[in-house]
């Protein structure tokens, strides 16, 4: 009988989980293995033609090249920044939430409200800062959206603006957590701020550190809504990633099969970085 309840009561998850990721999942590799305009309901299979033309092309090389400079940028200053103000923030105990507050701002507001904030206010080259430090104050400078050696820089500027508020929370959620024990003998034994953060404070937020590492390397080679909102994956492709590429493939040209097979690539990526939080972890428990 408790089995049959437990059956019930996950059946729902179960069948979300198939209708939602198995089934599209399936279908997805089934399609990067035909020739398919989304729209007829007889694809053609062509076997492995859809991946050998993406692995020839050089857009598809120049999207990877901009996924692996996104996501070191990713791993690296938001992280920091994250970590820094959630260290700044575990003494204040009595205005702590109003700064999570503040700094989880953006990161509630849709992509779109943020996108338009930063094109409008920040770089309009007519109205906006950029545009106020062209013409009033004659600096030579021009919207960094606009250049080939700027825009990526410029699209993750917004990214990481948006996304650095919610590891601050993370990290000063997991901080709260060490060992009060840890602490009071470290202080006793004379650590200085930086001793506590590398011998007690940081091997205890160590596996929050790790998932959170390895799902913003996930989610770096899965980037779409800043992009496409900011710039569309241009200009000259400075900004192509993997999603856009694939979006344009899918909704531009209707090469569907091709889109798949894309998309089947970002899919591999994503597991390959589940795998290395796998073997983390099991790293962990060894030691």
């Amino acid at each position: 009988m408790r089995k049959a309840i437990n059956y019930v009561l996950i059946a729902p998850a179960l069948l979300i989980s198939l209708l939602v990721v198995f089934i599209p999942g399936v279908l997805t590799m089934l399609a990067a293995f035909t020739d398919w305009n989304g729209v007829s309901t007889s694809p053609k299979f062509i076997g492995l033609q859809n991946f050998i033309e993406i692995f020839d092309d050089k857009i598809f090389w120049k999207a990877i090249f901009n996924n692996a400079q996104w996501t070191v940028l990713f791993i690296t200053i938001p992280v920091v920044i994250g970590l820094l103000t959630a260290m700044l923030l575990l003494k204040r105990k009595n205005s702590r939430s109003a700064y999570q507050l503040v700094f989880l701002f953006p990161y509630v507001l849709a992509p779109a409200t943020n996108a338009m904030l930063w094109l409008n206010i920040i770089f309009n080259p007519v109205s906006g800062v950029v545009g106020y430090l062209k013409n009033n104050l004659g600096l030579p400078i021009t919207s960094p959206l606009s250049s080939v050696n700027s825009a990526l820089y410029a699209v993750a500027a917004v990214d990481i603006w948006h996304y650095w508020g919610f590891l601050t929370v993370v990290y000063l959620a997991a901080l709260r957590q060490t060992p009060k024990e840890q602490l009071e003998a470290a202080e006793l034994e004379g650590c200085n701020g930086w001793q506590l953060f590398r011998y007690v404070y940081f091997p205890s937020i160590k596996p929050t550190f790790s998932i959170m590492l390895v799902m913003i390397i996930i989610f770096s080679f899965l980037t779409f809504d800043y992009v496409y909102l900011l710039t569309g994956g241009g200009p000259a492709h400075s900004t192509e990633m993997l999603s856009t590429y694939a979006y344009t493939f899918a909704f531009s040209t209707f090469q569907v099969g091709k889109a798949a097979s894309v998309a089947l690539f970002m899919s591999v990526l994503g597991l390959l970085a589940s795998c290395l939080y796998i073997w983390l972890s099991k790293n962990e428990l060894k030691g």
